[in-house]
């Protein structure tokens, strides 16, 4: 899909009370009441581009619009007459790849992390000559030929792997598809990180099939972990876990619910010579913790790092309840003067509301601690100021008397 001066693109209309002021000053969402939806504006075939006016119709930027989601409007450019084509693809891709290459001395990271890289509801993840795209909104998924064209010459990767799957493909109406779009894959691919090795199963693995985000606090928690016994929940295909075992840990036990992930782990362990200090437990978290409890085990760091437990505000107070007992329950398994890592990834709970439910777990479990860092996302995952969603993921490190 690309524009043509042969046909106008559609006008969009904030109504008279909508805050004209933020999307000038870089907020790239417009929701669904803030947009006069008349039968013509309904009538827009979601993914379609538009020009975005203020209630006195002065233009004001280039957007996608979606009247079937809540989020109708999304901006792609501040300049009204931008066109959206595979040049603009492209010089958007350039821009982001450079900071990029300037951080990392691998091509192993995440390309592109929707608005904060100028690109709305688009994840790219890259892995050597394997990008991973996530097309979470419909003007993505429209464009996703030119998309992939572009990255093909700006990355210069060989496959390139439509991951549509996920909460957010949901909220736009888009239906769920994964599938190779170029190249070909042949197995798990492997990602060096943090002196560690990883298997990224890129097609069948949860989301991207790697999380970049935790780098930072990966290579943190390894610094604790010299000598020490290490316990990883929600482990995936062992982030933490396998961190630690490149930090010198004296072992790592990873659990997480799918068998799949944790033989991943256990094949980056192998590949990275850490096999015989690795270890595995397979079944629902919570019960892992009570039951290790249970058998007297204790460790030197203790990492939870669990799914998103409050995506959106509906789920928050049950969400921080969650991160309550999580706190709790780990808190009894760590040693005296040992480490207790908390991870939060959820949009709706903030770090001051993650902080407050992690230090009540750990107050209940009778334990003492001491705040002693907090971690966030790494740089390939840049934080729009304008969108506090963008800067989702906490990483709470304490230290238990």
């Amino acid at each position: 899909m690309t524009e043509t001066t042969a046909r106008p693109r559609p006008v969009v209309r904030l109504r008279p009370k909508a805050e004209a002021r933020a999307i000038r000053h870089g907020f790239p969402w417009v929701y669904g009441d803030e947009l006069v939806t008349d039968r013509r504006t309904q009538s827009i075939a979601p993914g379609t581009i538009a020009t975005l006016e203020d209630a006195e119709r002065r233009p004001l930027a280039t957007v996608t619009v979606n009247p079937n989601s809540k989020i109708i409007a999304r901006v792609l450019d501040r300049n009204p007459e931008a066109e959206i084509d595979r040049d603009w693809l492209i010089a958007r891709l350039t821009h982001a790849q450079a900071m990029r290459e300037r951080l990392f001395d691998a091509p192993f990271y995440r390309l592109i992390h929707a608005e904060a890289d100028g690109l709305p509801g688009v994840i790219v993840d890259r892995f050597g000559d394997v990008a991973v795209v996530q097309p979470n909104a419909a003007w993505a998924e429209a464009m996703i030929d030119e998309l992939a064209s572009a990255l093909t010459e700006v990355a210069g990767v060989a496959t390139i792997i439509k991951n549509g799957s996920g909460r957010a493909r949901g909220l736009e109406g888009l239906p769920e598809e994964t599938l190779v779009l170029r190249g070909e894959v042949s197995g798990p691919i492997q990602v060096p990180m943090n002196g560690a090795i990883y298997l990224a199963d890129v097609i069948g693995g949860q989301k991207t099939g790697l999380f970049f985000d935790q780098r930072p606090n990966h290579a943190f928690a390894a610094r604790l972990a010299k000598g020490a016994r290490v316990l990883d929940v929600f482990s995936h295909v062992g982030g933490f876990a396998l961190a630690c075992l490149a930090g010198g840990a004296q072992s790592a036990l990873s659990v997480d619910a799918s068998a799949a992930a944790l033989d991943l782990a256990r094949q980056g362990a192998e590949a990275m010579g850490g096999g015989a200090r690795f270890s595995t437990r397979q079944g629902d978290a919570f019960a892992a913790l009570e039951a290790l409890a249970a058998e007297g085990e204790s460790f030197d760091v203790v990492i939870c790092d669990p799914p998103a437990f409050a995506p959106a505000k509906p789920a928050l107070q049950a969400g921080l309840r969650a991160y309550e007992r999580v706190a709790r329950l780990a808190a009894q398994l760590v040693a005296p003067g040992g480490y207790l890592v908390l991870c939060s990834c959820s949009h709706a709970a903030d770090l001051v509301q993650f902080r407050a439910a992690s230090a009540r777990g750990i107050g209940k479990a009778g334990r003492r601690s001491q705040l002693i860092h907090t971690g966030y996302a790494g740089p390939d995952h840049p934080m729009l100021p304008q969108l506090a969603e963008s800067g989702y993921l906490k990483s709470l490190f304490f230290r238990l008397d």
